[in-house]
């Protein structure tokens, strides 16, 4: 509890303690009166002058006004105890509901943990200078020692280390991270001593645009956020004149059928009726299952703009994704060696070492699946043919590393491959030597991801790629996609979602999920844009309405999972708030009920409501 929070428990405990002392004790009249006032001004004070100055302000219609018009009635009335009891059960309700709140909050500060405080820079001396990291410019050196946050995104110029990404990602696992390694603000280094070189300012760094996200979601409302504010304003009034009204209209009609008009009475039951009508647990209860589900989400790696794109995300029964980076690795990996002449890792050694003066990423691929340290000094005569390939000297022995044009330009005959990918042919001294094949792996979840999907209600998934037809068939047979199309330049995919769009006709929802700039256009355009693993994608962390913060297509399912929950609790709050409240006004106008059972249908229905938001908190599970 903050120090608030505490002085208002102790005021409660006193509060009660008066209240029950005070009940015991044989006083009438003015003493009675007097004493029963140190309790209820002890503990309703605050409510008493926020009631004032809603009326001063010519706002008078919130709970702080039935508040304090049903007790101050109540006390008229001589029923003391009850006046005080409501007033106590009522800042009961307050209390709990502001530790429930701090609770949501520190969910989301956990997060906010990750904002650095300063930046290290070195000084002419050699020392170390704390600065604020606003004052950092762009390609300056910083050292970030273990223990210390990254402030600012860079790349390391010097130093090994792990990291810890858990703030930002939701994973526990660290990561390591070497000199030429890019790092992003917000983690946490672990280990040893690194100097990085910021590629960004602090404002436009990872760290910044996540507590920028984060912050504002609450600003974005929801349809039902809209509707309880909306439901306050007319309901707060209207229960009121209706009080009014309850407390009036009965003793005159009585009075003209010369019965008693028993003032007493129905002044009673208005006042009752007041402290139902408190709509305390919609306007609380609901914006807090929001921020609950929103910190809940975060915790787990997951963004959400606001609870309007988390309203829309539990709506989702299509989801359309980008094939490379998203359900791939992203990174071209030798996925086989087929009609080799040799042993396999000769043929990678004589392929890699011919390719080592390359840059390609096919080259690349090759290096690392050979995975030895080349020698330059064993390779000469490189030509490259562009388009084909290129022949150079191993050990004296001509190798020719390329596709089938470069085996049709050298006579060479060679054997096709009938497995989707890029074929890479070799030949040695004219000789045909095996080919290797080339491709783009799916994650190890992204079939598991899809099957996750489909389990949390989406109806559709349709992968949506640039790639040729051929290999988006395989990778979406083995995925287990419901439909895919190939060859797609980005405004292909607007115009593919487009028609999508008009297949749902509005009414389900449709989720667009990519991982990079070529992918914000579609973003922008589905229901709802998820962008993945964007901590580096500055374009699709502004384009997405949803980010995740790793590269794990399982988190795609868990963000639906997430938002399904919180807006399953918002409406258990809704309908079982009106309905409790509706059923004891009717039975508050008619006298069935007293005061001490308006105080359950106000405070007792807004602790339940309470409880149930917080349940958007535990996301573990899902």
């Amino acid at each position: 509890m903050n120090k608030k929070q505490k002085k208002m428990l102790r005021r409660i405990l006193l509060a009660a303690l008066l209240l029950v002392l005070l009940s015991l004790l044989p006083v009438e009249g003015w003493l009675r009166f007097g004493l029963f006032m140190i309790p209820y001004l002890l503990i309703g004070y605050d409510i008493l002058w926020d009631a004032v100055k809603g009326v001063k302000n010519l706002q008078p219609f919130d709970e702080n006004f039935l508040m304090a018009v049903a007790t101050v009635g109540a006390i008229a009335l001589g029923d003391y105890k009850e006046g005080v009891a409501v007033m106590l059960f009522y800042q009961i309700g307050e209390l709990f509901q502001s530790y429930a709140v701090g609770r949501s909050r520190r969910s989301i500060s956990q997060l906010m943990d990750i904002r650095p405080d300063y930046a290290n820079i070195e000084g002419e001396n050699g020392q170390l200078e704390k600065v604020d990291p606003d004052e950092v410019p762009v390609g300056s050196i910083i050292v970030v020692q273990p223990g210390e946050k990254v402030p600012i995104d860079g790349v390391i110029e010097e130093g090994e280390s792990t990291l810890d990404t858990a703030a930002l990602t939701g994973e526990s696992v660290p990561r390591d991270a070497a000199a030429g390694d890019e790092v992003i603000s917000g983690c946490i280094n672990l280990t040893g001593v690194l100097r990085i070189r910021t590629t960004k300012e602090f404002g436009q760094s990872t760290v910044s645009k996540i507590l920028e996200l984060v912050e504002n979601a609450s600003s974005r409302k929801s349809r039902s956020e809209n509707f309880i504010s909306r439901f306050a304003r007319i309901y707060t009034p209207a229960v009121c004149l209706s009080a009014l009204a309850l407390a009036v209209l009965p003793p005159l009609f009585l009075l003209l059928t010369g019965s008693p008009a028993r003032w007493g009475d129905w002044l009673y039951r208005a006042l009752t009726f007041l402290v139902i009508s408190c709509p305390c647990a919609l306007v609380i209860s609901i914006p807090l299952s929001f921020f609950a589900g929103i910190g809940g989400a975060s915790s787990a790696g997951v963004l959400i703009k606001g609870s309007n794109f988390m309203e829309t995300l539990a709506q989702v029964k299509t989801v359309a994704f980008d094939k490379t980076g998203t359900m791939t690795q992203g990174v071209f990996e030798v996925s086989g060696i087929h009609h080799s002449s040799m042993e396999e890792s000769a043929l990678l050694e004589y392929a890699a070492l011919a390719e080592s003066y390359s840059g390609h990423p096919i080259s690349q691929s090759l290096r690392r699946a050979w995975g030895g340290e080349p020698d330059k000094n064993r390779v000469s005569d490189v030509t490259e043919l562009s388009g084909k390939g290129l022949t150079a000297k191993v050990d004296g022995k001509t190798v020719a590393v390329g596709n089938a044009r470069l085996m049709e330009l050298l006579g060479v005959e060679y054997k096709e491959c009938h497995s989707v990918g890029t074929v890479v042919h070799v030949a040695i001294d004219g000789a045909y030597a095996g080919h290797i094949l080339i491709a783009d792996m799916l994650k190890p979840t992204a079939k598991s991801a899809v099957s996750a999907m489909k389990a949390a209600g989406v109806k559709k998934a349709v992968m949506l790629t640039g790639d040729a037809h051929s290999v988006a068939a395989q990778t979406a047979g083995e995925l287990g996609a419901d439909a895919f199309y190939a060859e797609l330049l980005p405004g292909d995919k607007v115009d593919r979602v487009e028609k999508l769009l008009e297949e749902n006709r509005g009414k389900e929802k449709l989720a667009f999920v990519g991982d990079g700039i070529n992918d914000a256009p579609v973003l922008s355009r589905a229901d709802v844009g998820i962008a993945m693993g964007a901590l580096g994608s500055d374009a699709a962390i502004e384009a997405a309405d949803v980010v995740l913060m790793d590269d794990d297509p399982m988190k795609i399912a868990k963000a639906i999972k997430i938002s399904q929950k919180c807006i399953r609790i918002v409406y258990e709050n809704i309908v079982f708030a009106i309905g409790v409240k509706l059923a004891c006004l009717v039975l508050g106008a008619l006298g069935i009920t007293n005061m001490w059972a308006a105080i359950f249908a106000d405070v007792g229905v807004m602790v339940i409501a309470v409880l149930n938001a917080i349940r958007a908190l535990r996301v573990k599970n899902l």
